[in-house]
């Protein structure tokens, strides 16, 4: 018996082994699900955004950060009224005086620089207007202008009182013998107070203190401006000499008006041409070193041309180079010439005899 149940005993034990086995097998089952399933690897987001999606920590070209402010400050962008940038000059109001000119030059002149003498005298009152308003200008109100604006005043103030002396000397009395000396013809402003110095000498009050026509180009346009394209801009009433603008003198377009002052006047029979066939230059007379032309030296003398020629002469001939046609320019930088001065017509300048000249 005992071998019978030893031998049963066993017979469970590997059917029992056998059936284990069986249950572990290779055999297809059913999938297990997961409690927590991992997504797969290509559904999974970077936790960092791509590139792309960065946005940048400094402005856009031409974006503007404004300043951060303090707690209940208000900032703004817009500057403060008048507020004047670093090395930026406030621009000066412009001088209005010169206006009080405007109309007298405008009636009375023509392009040309001639002068209706006759209808002005009958109508003095509009040139005292102007005269008064030079006499009672107040020197402080003068000496808050600019430069520019102060050489614009005594150009206009030389000019308009040129005009009264003419005016109370017109028309010019002259005497027959007179007539035979040179620059002393029947209309020439010679006649006028010849025994006591000319035109030049009378006298006139500006700014409530006495001048003369002499006095404004000694002390103004010889010293204190030292400027000689002035010499240009100022008008002796006479043929000769710079036709008399029919416009006053501005300071905010000074330079601009001298400069189509030496333009005109240089372009004309009476201030400059060449003899090419003779190898002479005429220059005006006013541009001789006795007269003016000394007082170009200081700005325009050079010692690179125009070497064979004294320094006032230096100075006058590179003057003018900015002011004529480029073949005359070449003329005068290149060939042998001689210098000669246009001899001086002393007649008035008056509309009337216009047709003479």
């Amino acid at each position: 018996m005992a071998k019978w149940f030893y031998a049963f005993l066993i017979s469970i034990m590997v059917f029992i082994f056998i059936t284990g086995c069986s249950s572990q097998g290779p055999e297809p089952a059913e999938p297990v699900e997961s409690p927590m399933p991992q997504p797969e690897p290509i559904e999974i987001k970077p936790s960092v955004p791509e590139p792309i999606e960065i946005k940048p920590s400094v402005p856009e070209p031409n974006e503007i950060i404004p300043p951060k402010a303090e707690p209940n400050e208000i900032v703004s962008l817009q500057p403060e009224p008048n507020a004047i940038e670093p090395n930026q000059v406030k621009p000066l109001p412009k001088v209005t005086f010169h206006n009080k000119c405007a109309d007298l030059l405008n009636d009375f002149v023509d392009d040309k620089g001639m002068v209706d003498y006759k209808t002005l005298r009958r109508q003095r009152l509009k040139l005292m207007g102007p005269l008064k308003e030079f006499d009672k200008l107040d020197p402080n109100e003068y000496n808050s202008w600019p430069k520019s604006d102060k050489i614009a005043f005594w150009l206009n103030a030389y000019n308009i009182h040129t005009l009264k002396i003419i005016v109370d000397n017109y028309p010019i009395q002259s005497t027959r013998v007179m007539h035979l000396f040179p620059g002393w013809g029947p209309h020439s402003i010679r006649h006028i107070n010849k025994n006591i110095g000319g035109i030049k000498s009378q006298k006139f009050i500006v700014m409530d203190e006495e001048f003369t026509l002499g006095k404004i180009e000694e002390r103004f346009f010889y010293k204190e401006f030292a400027e000689p394209k002035v010499f240009f801009a100022m008008c002796d009433a006479i043929v000769s000499s710079p036709p008399l603008r029919n416009e006053p003198y501005y300071g905010y377009k000074l330079y601009e008006q001298l400069d189509d002052q030496a333009k005109k006047f240089l372009k004309s029979s009476q201030g400059f041409w060449i003899d090419r066939k003779s190898k002479v230059v005429y220059l005006s007379a006013i541009l001789k070193p006795s007269w003016y032309g000394k007082e170009f030296v200081s700005k325009y003398v050079t010692d690179k041309k125009f070497k064979d020629q004294p320094a006032a002469v230096r100075a006058v001939l590179n003057f003018i180079t900015n002011y004529i046609p480029i073949r005359d320019v070449a003329f005068l930088e290149t060939e042998i010439y001689s210098v000669k001065y246009i001899r001086y017509d002393w007649r008035l300048n008056d509309r009337l005899l216009k047709n003479n000249f």
